[in-house]
């Protein structure tokens, strides 16, 4: 027979268990697991909101699957978008800037995919579209007007 602090101290795992399953990995469901959070700091953390608030429901013709206060998803798998990452590494004042609607972007092609990082503005906006969503640039078309809603610094060159 388990006393009652034992019972309740296996309950309080299990559902620590559960709640940690359902929020990193979905537990074997199709839904996209939530993204790394970034941190953004100033005013490209208050762009952000402005962002995040302006996003669609549908990109590529997917619909919106999960979001965060930084991060959103839309489909599977998954394109998604995560707001005041990180510089990329291989980001440099000589890289190639592809503009899409008036948003500069940065290119990196995967095996599986392709990363886009926003070049130009007062944060980085990163958005992956796994290569079965090609045209990858149909999620940026979409995507475009809410990153647009992040200020511009200088135009792509």
């Amino acid at each position: 027979m388990t006393s009652r602090p034992a019972r309740w101290a296996l309950r309080t795992i299990r559902s620590a268990l559960v709640t940690g399953c359902v929020i990193l990995t979905g537990c074997g469901s199709t839904a996209s697991p939530l993204l790394a959070e970034p941190s953004p700091t100033g005013s490209a953390a208050s762009s952000c909101q402005a962002v995040m608030a302006a996003l669609p429901q549908q990109v590529a013709g997917l619909a919106r699957t999960a979001s965060t206060p930084l991060t959103a998803s839309w489909g599977d798998p998954a394109i998604t978008l995560r707001c005041g990452v990180d510089r990329p590494e291989g980001l440099t004042p000589t890289s190639r800037c592809d503009e899409v609607d008036r948003v500069g972007w940065y290119s990196e092609e995967f095996t599986e995919a392709w990363r886009f990082t926003t070049i130009g503005r007062v944060g980085y906006i990163e958005v992956t579209v796994p290569a079965v969503h090609a045209p990858a640039s149909d999620a940026l078309v979409d995507l475009a007007p809410a990153v647009s809603r992040m200020a511009s610094v200088h135009p792509c060159q």
